[in-house]
């Protein structure tokens, strides 16, 4: 993807992502349709240079936190049959390279890290009515569950499954510069 932003327009420091006006969701097959769902709760931060080319980010998801608009299969999705966040239950991403449209980097889900790359839209820098500048970022990736652990499924009839294995991430983050 482009930048919708100049890249001359970066500042260079620590940003903080605001869990309030950021999301991280996803989408994954259910029979015929998709089911998507969310994580109420994560942090993280995004280092920038001068450039980009510069830009590192890390974050924590809590996995418990899911939201499926569902409870039951919320529970199903926090239980060993797919997060065990009894056992793990942080789902975590640190960045290792950004060229200003893919960010390469490591995603550990259940103890298993895997590298993935993500699309990344830089939004740009503003300053919001409090004195505060933010940045704000779109990304999304494919990943393939299995690679991560989670194996759980059902057979259907006709060799079908109840669970798709692709899971689509898409993340909205809007970060808070550190002042200090």
């Amino acid at each position: 993807m482009t930048s919708t932003a100049s890249a001359t327009a970066v500042v260079a420091g620590t940003w903080t992502i605001d869990p309030i006006h950021s999301e991280v969701g996803f989408t994954v097959r259910h029979l015929m349709t998709k089911v998507r769902g969310q994580f109420e709760k994560f942090e993280g931060k995004v280092t920038t240079g001068t450039s980009l080319a510069e830009t590192k980010a890390e974050a924590t998801v809590d996995l418990n936190s899911v939201n499926t608009r569902d409870e039951q299969r919320d529970g199903h999705l926090r239980s060993a049959d797919f997060f065990d966040t009894e056992n793990s239950g942080l789902m975590t991403f640190a960045s290792s390279s950004f060229d200003g449209a893919t960010a390469k980097g490591t995603l550990t889900i259940k103890g298993v890290s895997n590298e993935v790359e993500l699309d990344v839209e830089f939004l740009g820098i503003e300053n919001d009515p409090w004195g505060n500048s933010r940045i704000g970022f779109e990304a999304t990736t494919e990943i393939n569950r299995k690679d991560f652990g989670v194996d759980f499924n059902i057979p259907l009839d006709g060799g079908k499954l109840l669970v798709g294995d692709k899971v689509s991430i898409t993340l909205s983050i809007q970060a808070v510069f550190d002042k200090a």
